[in-house]
């Protein structure tokens, strides 16, 4: 029996959760807007079902997902190109994730380390939603028959669980309906670091404003958080290799990389032997003539949420004529019987 193809698409979105942050955009919206420009069809969503895992305030969580749209298309993506849109505007991702839950296994959910780290000691608290929300993920994924998702190295355990998914559904009701997603991790600073501990990730819920690069923040401000980020005292080095256990020089230097579109090697060969006192100033210089063109769009869009409101509902009306066929299809396959 042949292999069934599937047209090349990516589908790929962010939180809402807390202001974007530069690990956004270098880990993820930079390259969304690469992949758009490529040989797929590209759908990216603000994943606002996914914020409500733990609390959000209301007027927070529409102003956040307006947030996360404007970011988008300040930073490149066409929403007449890509299909652009918040996933509680279709509502074929939470039936979808109803059969997934069904279908994923306990223990499969039960290995997954991002549910670790974030419930912490506190596992039996926590809502059911941050337990079972990797079921939703793949089906905000395969909802669409995506072939490719671009991601950072800390979401590749849940596409490989998508695949999980999307292989026992095939097996189970003897079908190739669903495609194997293959994640896309490439490139510098695929995973943006704290600019005070380098072990940690960039968040926008860290306890202090100096720990990340706020897409809205302005020059004087990235400026200085790029002068107090943590180092260490000894010079830049030749090597990518001597920078293994020096993680705040290497997130800095990973960091440069992306935003200047070279390679971490490149950035130390010009560096080289030079101090944290002249390299943390010309990268804020970088930094800031990056995103203040992205900045200062974001903020024109967000002076106008009625426009934001509409571009994400003209998307959601597309992504919707991707997702429905898929859908009928799925219940079908099931043996749902839908009036």
């Amino acid at each position: 029996m042949t292999e069934p193809t599937f047209a090349p698409r990516v589908f790929s979105g962010i939180k809402p959760s807390g202001g974007l942050t530069l690990g956004n955009y270098l880990g993820a919206i930079k390259r969304f807007v690469e992949m758009a420009d490529g040989e797929f069809e590209t759908i990216y969503c603000v994943v606002d079902l996914h914020a409500i895992t733990v609390w959000q305030d209301p007027a927070e969580l529409t102003q956040a997902t307006r947030e996360v749209a404007a970011g988008y298309i300040a930073s490149g993506i066409d929403p007449e190109k890509s299909i652009l849109f918040n996933q509680a505007a279709v509502s074929g991702h939470a039936e979808l994730a109803w059969i997934f839950n069904c279908v994923a296994r306990v223990g499969w959910m039960n290995r997954m380390t991002q549910f670790k780290e974030k419930a912490g000691k506190n596992a039996e608290a926590v809502s059911l939603g941050l337990y079972a929300y990797p079921a939703l993920m793949a089906a905000d994924i395969l909802l669409y028959h995506a072939t490719h998702v671009p991601v950072g190295e800390d979401q590749k355990q849940h596409v490989e669980l998508t695949r999980d998914i999307a292989a026992k559904f095939n097996h189970d009701y003897r079908t190739d309906f669903f495609p194997l997603t293959e994640p896309v991790i490439e490139g510098p600073a695929m995973r943006v670091m704290n600019l005070r501990d380098g072990t940690k990730k960039m968040s926008k819920s860290g306890e202090s404003d100096m720990e990340r690069i706020n897409m809205l923040d302005d020059a004087d401000t990235i400026a200085k958080k790029f002068r107090k980020a943590r180092t260490d005292p000894a010079p830049i080095p030749g090597k990518v290799k001597e920078l293994a256990d020096r993680p705040e020089a290497r997130n800095l230097v990973e960091i440069y990389a992306a935003l200047s579109g070279t390679s971490a090697e490149a950035v130390l060969a010009e560096h080289e032997g030079a101090g944290w006192g002249a390299f943390k100033p010309a990268l804020a210089d970088l930094a800031v003539a990056r995103l203040g063109p992205i900045s200062d769009e974001m903020r024109r869009l967000l002076d106008d949420p009625a426009e934001i409101d509409r571009t994400l509902a003209r998307g959601a009306e597309r992504a919707r004529q991707v997702a429905a066929p898929i859908l009928a299809k799925t219940y079908e396959i099931v043996g749902l019987v839908r009036g």
